[in-house]
């Protein structure tokens, strides 16, 4: 561990445990809620059992030691499993009393592929066996198969179809493809190389080296065209239009899972730097957000006034992104940088007397979205224990 003053270290000692505390409160015996119980969450359905949400929880809860987490993590993965789509996709929430399921409008890919990195991860750090959930596992993959392109081993997707659900990405999606490589890894997927080759040309054309396939030199010119290099992978690929928004949770996971070589990890870490995205927190989710007169602005983007330049996922900080930002420095061994991130993390977290609020607001720091945001609470434990080099890290 780095030299942490005293008040540092109570510091990470108290997030630690309301940490702990949050996740506890939000967990029903079907599993794990996205946010507390309040009004406002009910009126938006964050108190549902989510694919993406409670996979990450799940990771956090089970190596916890806290008997209720890890049955609780078992129990979620569970709930998803038993609303699975006859197709194999993994419900984006479920309801906690088990009644119904919700698969978005355009299909939530990104459900299933955390679903899946969490299984994994019971799998190898829970109490069960190797062979738990193995038909739906079978379904689920084989879903994600039948999306993926047979040349590039990339997924293809619907816009506004992950994490990010109100913005324009679409085609070849960076955040989506680094989850998927993550999935190919821990289930010995064929053509994981294939995969790893043609994300690094695709979301990366600005290298020198040109791609053999005659349709990736295509996407890559047009891509190309009229650009600057990034310093970042590109959002999103598709055909003619590409997102060069500065993409941080898609260039963050793909430092995590291996798909960046050191020197572009390296350029990721001094681009997000340079911008400032984790000042005063971590970490602002786009470095350069789309204003209404950009081109790939999208009507269904200022519903609500919600996804408006420096805000939700248009450039909003988001504390569990923050999570994985310092565990990707951590794998890259920038352990000073990481606990000096994993600090901010804690004080945004204790906002508002732990509030743990869900995102806030780019510029201005004004708290958006619910309070007591489950996630939060997960991605800073994973984070903590992956700096103190535990077992049941993210990935070990």
């Amino acid at each position: 561990m780095t030299d942490l003053d005293a008040p540092t270290l109570a510091l990470l000692d108290t997030c630690s445990q309301a940490s702990l505390a949050l996740l506890e409160r939000n967990l029903t015996p079907h599993g794990i809620l996205a946010a507390s119980r309040t009004e406002a969450a009910e009126a938006r359905r964050y108190t549902r059992i989510f694919g993406r949400d409670a996979a990450i929880c799940v990771i956090a809860m089970c190596g916890s030691g806290v008997p209720a987490l890890e049955q609780g993590a078992v129990a979620s993965l569970d709930s998803l499993a038993a609303q699975q789509a006859a197709n194999g996709q993994i419900p984006k929430y479920v309801d906690p009393e088990g009644r119904d399921a919700d698969f978005w409008y355009l299909g939530c890919i990104d459900a299933t592929l955390w679903w899946l990195i969490a299984v994994d991860h019971v799998r190898r750090h829970g109490q069960v066996g190797p062979s738990r959930w193995s038909a739906e596992v079978g379904r689920a993959l084989d879903w994600l198969l039948a999306q993926e392109h047979q040349h590039f081993r990339l997924l293809q997707q619907n816009e506004a179809s992950d994490w990010a659900d109100i913005m324009p990405r679409s085609g070849y999606v960076l955040y989506t493809n680094a989850l998927w490589y993550e999935v190919k890894r821990r289930y010995a997927l064929d053509h994981a190389e294939a995969t790893q080759h043609h994300f690094n040309h695709l979301f990366n054309p600005f290298q020198r080296d040109l791609p053999e396939y005659h349709r990736a030199r295509l996407l890559q010119h047009y891509a190309r065209r009229g650009r600057r290099d990034p310093g970042l992978y590109l959002s999103f690929v598709n055909l003619a239009v590409v997102g060069d928004e500065g993409d941080v949770f898609g260039n963050v996971l793909a430092m995590q899972s291996g798909l960046a070589d050191p020197a572009m990890a390296s350029r990721i870490v001094d681009t997000i730097t340079q911008a400032r995205a984790s000042e005063p927190y971590p970490v602002r989710v786009v470095l350069h957000p789309l204003s209404c007169q950009h081109p790939l602005w999208r009507a269904y983007m200022g519903r609500h006034q919600q996804n408006i330049v420096h805000q939700y996922h248009n450039g909003g900080i988001w504390p569990f992104v923050g999570g994985f930002w310092v565990m990707a420095l951590a794998k890259l061994g920038a352990h000073e940088m990481a606990w000096s991130e994993l600090v901010r993390l804690a004080q945004v977290n204790a906002l508002d007397d732990w509030r743990f609020t869900e995102w806030f607001h780019g510029r201005t720091l004004s708290p958006m979205g619910m309070a007591g945001q489950s996630w939060n609470a997960a991605t800073f434990l994973l984070a903590r224990r992956e700096l103190l080099g535990r077992e049941a890290a993210y990935r070990s």
